[in-house]
């Protein structure tokens, strides 16, 4: 369903004009739906003239009744804003389905504040800026299987999507996508800085650490086979890569790993928490 091109009559109104939106409103634009049917709240000039020139959409500087009649309100504010942000627009689009990106807001949070019933959250990844994103889904109880088509076909555009069935989940989600290309960056530094220890330049060590993930993304993404298989592949008994991975386990780096996502898990919670409903 998520690959079905949205009807040309859609409209979509979103509420912030930050990076994020703009990946999406770009992705669909690129998909199809006509700029003329998107329009953007933003309040800062310098953003609105950006959106008008580099996508040709609408740019308002506050919530009005030019937002009647959206399909689809997508909310991609800073969490701390929302509040402000919800009280102006809430009277011209309650009843359009809500697509929340904001971290740590709750659906219920998101029903209060705008009276809307078809709710959907997720946490996309910066990724999704090179259409590469990897997203999580809830739908609360209300949205229905066309509600649901169109949000997931809305943040395919920016690469890949996946639901899950229980909103608190998300945080799960959080910890393990929405931070991970920071632990995937955090990782590439390490394996840059080593090969440049070991006489590469650092141009050619980055070159070769950023080829080999994406590499090795690609080719456990292509096969079925588990994760830890395709490792034994690479790990020959007394080899150099035995070598490597007999150095992490001895430094506990896969436990202190996993301790750091739960970490992050615990943090997506206490947002949501502190945001409230």
């Amino acid at each position: 369903m998520s690959d079905q091109p949205l009807p040309p009559s859609t409209r979509i109104a979103f509420i912030g004009g930050g990076n994020m939106a703009s990946a999406i409103l770009g992705g669909l634009i690129q998909r199809g739906l006509p700029a003329a049917q998107i329009a953007v709240v933003e309040p800062f000039e310098a953003a609105r003239a950006a959106l008008r020139e580099h996508h040709g959409v609408t740019a308002l500087p506050a919530a009005s009744a030019a937002l009647a009649g959206a399909d689809l309100l997508v909310w991609a504010v800073k969490p701390q804003s929302f509040q402000a942000a919800a009280a102006p627009v809430a009277p011209h689009v309650g009843g359009a389905l809500q697509l929340s990106v904001m971290a740590g807001i709750r659906a219920d949070a998101i029903a209060k504040a705008t009276g809307a019933a078809r709710i959907v959250r997720c946490m996309p990844n910066t990724p999704a800026l090179v259409g590469r994103g990897m997203t999580g889904l809830f739908a609360g109880p209300a949205v229905n299987a066309a509600d649901r088509a169109l949000a997931e076909t809305v943040i395919r555009t920016t690469g890949d999507a996946l639901w899950v069935q229980r909103e608190e989940q998300l945080d799960a989600v959080t910890a393990l996508s929405g931070s991970g290309p920071a632990y995937v960056f955090y990782f590439l530094e390490a394996m840059q800085q080593a090969g440049a220890e070991l006489g590469l330049s650092p141009e050619q060590a980055r070159r070769l650490a950023v080829g080999t993930f994406a590499g090795g993304a690609h080719l456990a993404g292509a096969s079925p086979e588990p994760l830890a298989t395709l490792r034994e592949r690479v790990t020959s008994k007394g080899g150099t890569t035995f070598a490597a991975l007999t150095a992490l386990e001895q430094a506990s780096v896969k436990a202190a790993f996993v301790q750091a996502m739960h970490a992050a898990c615990v943090r997506a919670k206490e947002l949501g928490d502190e945001f409230g409903a």
